[in-house]
């Protein structure tokens, strides 16, 4: 039986050893700031681990395992093997997490344990990225170890006492590829995952599934009657090609309009899934990038960059935001020319099976359109993402609320209608829509968590009620 693991399994364990700490922590605001940071310093730690092995030899399973990390409710990765090899070069030393400083600040004033089990954990997970080769190395353990010893430190200066040994890395070093310590490893990394080996595939959604998850998305009324109307004509398309008719040469590449917050990415990923339900694409994953994705600084970098992407989206949907900043007015030697080439190459090569959606900016984009006769001749579709409104704000910041387990009294709720509403009024070309919304959410947390901690013994009513208090910016001379 081989020892190596798939990326997916890497995924569940990873996010099943994260969804555990986040449980001990019992401070709200504190388990908020965990659930945000801990997945890109551990992707960041991952890179370290692979540099004290052998930065030489990344492959292919080095960015699937990178691209697993990630805990459900935060950003997905799409690193691409380039970006995964230069930062495995340039990754130069271990720096504790920022919330690693808050826990231990919590152990301070509560006498838990939480920075020590934290460290334990984090020896844990970096066994797991370090078996991507069915191996733990020597100097891979070493580097474990050297993380979790920096860690350990702080909380001894701190004088935070420890009541068990602290994990070590050495016991799972493996001599050899056959070892089975790997696995060893990757067994205490997540204790509660049980069951079959082989993890069971979950069902892919339906189409009447996949509409049901669009109906849900706040607002998006036009949006969502365009995409209706585009699944009807593949469905009218696919039935007279098994009836013999001719069928008309179409486009599925589309154009996304509008300001940031507006849903575009999460109508793309839907998109793409309702894309291979109707059997336009064999896979329906999304791939996005921005011109950081696929222009690089050099000659002949940028056509290797832009095609990596590429092949990552094949079977699925390429999505590029910001896409208007491919093209430089100002420069016609920009290297964005040279990716919209490889691009446009590509949306002929894999015309069966690639669709790619290019998304910003209103006026920007229909500037990028006719910037390419390529591009006006294969983007005919357009989509447009209209602001959310005053309501509409509202009703995503409840969601946010009832997600995250938290209630606005009465006057809370009367504050944040007319605080939105006022939001919207005032909007400017710095309007983020349902992105300012969550920063709002957040900052509410915060400052809720601050007056939580003061009561005595909160009830479970207190610690999820959000006030106006919490939910209204303080002014200057409050700060």
């Amino acid at each position: 039986m081989s020892t190596l693991m798939t990326a997916s399994e890497v995924h569940k364990q990873y996010a099943e050893a994260a969804a555990a700490f986040r449980k001990l922590i019992p401070d709200p605001s504190l388990r908020l700031t965990f659930s945000r940071q801990v997945d890109g310093y551990l992707r960041s730690y991952a890179l370290g681990v692979w540099q004290a092995d052998n930065a030489s030899s990344i492959t292919p399973r080095h960015v699937e395992f990178y691209n697993a990390i990630w805990s459900p409710g935060n950003p997905v990765p799409s690193a691409l093997y380039w970006e995964v090899a230069s930062g495995v070069a340039n990754f130069d030393l271990f720096q504790p997490p920022a919330f690693f400083e808050d826990l231990r600040r919590y152990d301070r004033m509560r006498g838990t344990a939480l920075a020590r089990r934290f460290a334990d954990q984090l020896t844990l997970l970096l066994l797991l990225f370090a078996a991507v080769d069915g191996v733990v190395s020597e100097s891979e353990a070493g580097f474990v170890n050297a993380c979790s010893g920096a860690l350990l430190e702080l909380c001894d200066q701190d004088g935070l006492r420890a009541d068990r040994p602290a994990v070590r890395a050495d016991e799972f070093i493996a001599p050899r590829p056959a070892s089975p310590a790997a696995p060893a490893a990757e067994k205490r990394a997540a204790p509660a995952a049980e069951g079959p080996e082989e993890p069971v595939k979950e069902p892919e959604p339906s189409l009447e599934e996949l509409l049901a998850q669009l109906d849900e998305l706040c607002g998006l009324e036009r949006v969502k009657k365009d995409v209706k109307s585009l699944i009807n004509l593949v469905k009218v398309r696919r039935l007279r090609e098994e009836a013999g008719l001719p069928v008309p040469p179409m486009s599925l590449h589309l154009v996304f309009m509008g300001n940031p917050g507006t849903g575009k990415t999460t109508v793309a990923r839907l998109l793409a899934k309702i894309y291979h339900a109707v059997g336009v694409l064999s896979q329906g994953q999304l791939v996005e990038v921005d011109r950081s994705g696929l222009v690089a600084g050099f000659v002949g970098q940028t056509a290797l960059k832009t095609q990596e992407a590429v092949q990552k989206a094949i079977g699925g949907v390429l999505f590029i935001d910001e896409a208007y900043a491919l093209v430089n007015a100002d420069n016609a030697n920009d290297f964005g020319h040279e990716a919209i080439e490889v691009i446009l190459k590509n949306m002929e090569d894999h015309r069966k099976d690639l669709i790619v959606i290019v998304a910003g900016y209103t006026d920007r984009m229909e500037q990028f359109i006719h910037a390419n006769p390529g591009l006006e001749s294969r983007f005919n579709k357009y989509f447009f993402f209209e602001d959310y409104d005053g309501p509409q704000l509202m009703d995503i910041f409840r969601s946010m609320c009832k997600k995250n387990g938290y209630t606005l009294s009465k006057e809370g709720e009367q504050f944040m209608e007319k605080d939105l509403q006022e939001l919207y009024d005032s909007r400017d070309e710095n309007f983020g829509n349902a992105r300012d919304v969550r920063n709002l959410f957040e900052q509410a947390v915060a400052r809720q968590a601050d007056r939580v901690s003061q009561l005595e013994e909160p009830t479970k009513e207190q610690l999820m009620e959000l006030k106006p208090e919490d939910l209204e910016e303080p002014s200057s001379g409050d700060r």
